[in-house]
């Protein structure tokens, strides 16, 4: 089976977060999907049939199938542009509908892909208290302009947002400790951001429930982080740009344009590189 490695949320020819994308007839069954992301080794790959006008996607993680996947749906963005040409496909996800456009801009592959509904709401105070003892950090290490919130588009994050960004360069936790977590609370990763302006944003995803201990990019924590932003009424301007991946010497760029309307989708998009 041909799997295709495409970097997306790339910064020129550098950085970015690998997936793989698996375009075939036939989707295989879950378990050989599985084994096959196990076999790539990257935090995602995604699996896409033709159906009707559209795409049947399934993503999966070498440990687990995730409902939504935002830099692998990216990367998958770039692949059909390169095979199909450049244009917008509907994707049938596992539980939503979407939408993701990829078009070659020489000598860079861009994709932007309108996310799931989003929605947000206060985390737990347990999970919470929990999240900060696994990153060994205290109540006095968060923003309070950034509420610890849950936030959803397309999957479960749980995001807090610290004061400084050094505390951030530092993040540091047990994986196995992770996993247990974010399994328990039904979170697919922990989203850890800082506020350099109201626009400009650091983020840091630990992945454990999916085995992976951090991802350089993630699509979709950006998109629920944007329609967390929203939702508390913070002065995004309409969009959001997100460093991703610094701290692991993997620089990636996202940027989340963010409508009026209450829980609408949110246009992520970045640039992609064939590897």
């Amino acid at each position: 089976m041909d799997v295709q490695r495409i970097a997306a949320f790339s910064q020129g020819s550098n950085g970015g977060n690998p997936a793989g994308v698996v375009l075939c007839d036939v989707l295989p069954p879950a378990e050989r999907m599985l084994a096959i992301a196990a076999e790539v080794g990257y935090s995602e790959t995604a699996f896409a049939v033709p159906s009707g006008d559209g795409w049947r996607v399934r993503y999966f993680a070498p440990e687990i199938e995730v409902p939504f996947c935002g830099h692998a749906t990216i990367a998958l963005g770039a692949a059909l542009a390169l095979a199909h040409g450049d244009g917008t496909f509907t994707l049938q996800l596992n539980d939503a509908t979407i939408t993701v456009t990829g078009w070659r801009k020489n000598p860079s592959l861009m994709a932007a892909l309108q996310s799931p509904p989003t929605q947000s709401r206060p985390a737990p105070p347990e999970l919470v208290d929990a999240a900060l003892d696994l990153f060994s950090l205290g109540s006095a290490d968060l923003d309070p302009r950034l509420p610890p919130a849950i936030a959803e588009a397309g999957a479960r994050h749980l995001v807090l947002a610290l004061a400084s960004r050094q505390k951030l360069a530092a993040m540091h936790y047990d994986l196995e400790r992770g996993r247990q977590l974010m399994s328990a609370a039904g979170i697919v990763t922990i989203s850890l951001v800082h506020a350099e302006t109201d626009t400009r944003f650091h983020a840091r995803n630990p992945f454990a429930a999916g085995g992976v201990y951090e991802d350089p990019a993630t699509g979709a924590a950006a998109a629920a982080l944007a329609g967390y932003l929203r939702d508390l009424g913070w002065p995004h301007g309409g969009a959001i740009d997100i460093h991703q991946g610094e701290d692991m010497g993997v620089p990636s760029r996202l940027r989340a344009e963010i409508t009026a309307e209450s829980g609408a989708s949110i246009r992520v998009s970045g640039a992609a590189r064939v590897m």
